[in-house]
């Protein structure tokens, strides 16, 4: 799943490389080698494109990221969580953590009694 969403995010970020290219890299080459003129509504239609691009891409994340959430948390429905085995304590004297099976503090040295 994880891989498909990769692939998706790709192919939409993608399209605002093509858009940028197409709509402001593209245009400015061609204005500096003088291949190509542009009126003033030809350059206001350029910025719109590569709005709509970004707008796309920002909609397609937000519906993917809902999308993998849902899917998250029906597959934790049917997990248990195990409590962890406690492996510690603390002793009564210094208050530091020492091993549940200790006998002694390793740091007071005091003699534990359970």
């Amino acid at each position: 799943m994880d891989m498909a969403v990769g692939v998706l995010i790709g192919g939409a970020f993608s399209g605002i490389v093509t858009s940028l290219t197409d709509n402001f890299i593209t245009p400015i080459l061609n204005f500096l080698t003088g291949q190509a003129t542009y009126g003033m509504k030809d350059i206001a239609g350029f910025g719109s494109n590569f709005l709509a691009a970004v707008v796309n891409f920002i909609i397609m994340a937000f519906i993917l990221f809902c999308l993998m959430r849902g899917i998250n948390k029906l597959m934790s429905i049917g997990k248990k969580e195990t409590p962890e085995e406690v492996t510690t304590k603390v002793c009564p004297y210094c208050k530091s953590e020492i091993a549940v099976d200790a006998t002694r503090c390793p740091h007071c040295t005091s003699q534990l009694t359970e």
